[in-house]
């Protein structure tokens, strides 16, 4: 009987895969490249006064040469106190949405009630719903209340979220029934099984709500500049533009307060990084 052998010539093959692999790593090299020269700049130019940043001959980096941007922000801007209200907002809503996220994901996925599919549905549907649409309705909720100018109407609003639920229920969903069946026979009550089980078992996908929550918090202008007047409660990313004058803006001052303004956000992902990781990958598998 005839043999027929692959024609194909293995070391060929390898050859290839090494090739395309080689050209890939360029590609992603030159794009990653792309997208951090522009971080690089603004923080070589956070050192440089604004003369050296505007200067129509200088070259592709101004000559960093002074602290007095760092200074200057917060003698000027008071930069600290917006920073510090920028982080208890954001941590606050970040804990308060993987709590409600998580015992919401638990319910959906393990308890068995009447028209369980259907609050699901509508909880994936407010997903679909521009959040512009809701700004003019959610501010006049905070006018009835009373709520302006205080951190209440930045919080409450935003303490359940339909994604998180989605990205929890999609993750305990892979946890054995047999496992909590067992904790029920010990005598754990179903409160008992989800802050000692559930919770310690979805570590990696609180970690990836973490960081997701967190940034998008720590980013927000828009409802924060709607909400908060007082400059003292003010958010840090509101709190930027007051770096833009009447007659210009003060550019190495708005460099120096954006370059510490990402700082959190790049100490929260490299925490995170793995965890971030697997956890979308838990959440995406079903």
């Amino acid at each position: 009987m005839k043999v027929f052998r692959n024609s194909r010539n293995p070391r060929n093959s390898r050859v290839a895969r090494r090739v395309w692999s080689a050209v890939l790593t360029v590609f992603l090299f030159a794009v990653a490249l792309v997208t951090i020269v522009p971080f690089l700049w603004m923080f070589v130019s956070s050192f440089a006064p604004n003369s050296e940043i505007v200067k129509i001959n200088g070259g592709l980096f101004p000559a960093p040469s002074t602290l007095a941007n760092y200074v200057s922000i917060q003698e000027n801007f008071n930069f600290f106190r917006l920073f510090a209200n920028s982080v208890f907002v954001a941590v606050t809503k970040t804990v308060i949405i993987i709590y409600t996220s998580a015992l919401l994901g638990f319910v959906f996925a393990k308890m068995r009630f009447f028209g369980r599919n259907l609050l699901f549905g509508i909880v994936m549907s407010t997903m679909m719903i521009p959040w512009a649409v809701t700004i003019i309705p959610q501010y006049e909720m905070m006018v009835q209340f009373g709520w302006l100018d205080t951190y209440r109407a930045l919080i409450i609003p935003g303490m359940v979220s339909g994604f998180g639920i989605f990205l929890f229920r999609q993750s305990i969903s892979g946890i054995s029934d047999e496992l909590i069946e067992a904790a029920r026979l010990d005598g754990a009550s179903d409160t008992r099984i989800f802050h000692s089980l559930i919770l310690p078992l979805s570590h990696n996908t609180i970690a990836a709500l973490a960081i997701f929550t967190f940034l998008w918090n720590w980013e927000d202008y828009l409802w924060p500049f709607l909400m908060i007047t007082d400059e003292t409660k003010q958010l840090l990313a509101v709190g930027l533009k007051a770096f833009n004058g009447q007659y210009g803006t003060d550019y190495g001052g708005l460099f120096a307060a954006t370059s510490l303004a990402i700082v959190p956000v790049i100490v929260v992902y490299v925490i995170f990084q793995k965890q971030f990781i697997a956890g979308i990958a838990t959440g995406s598998s079903k």
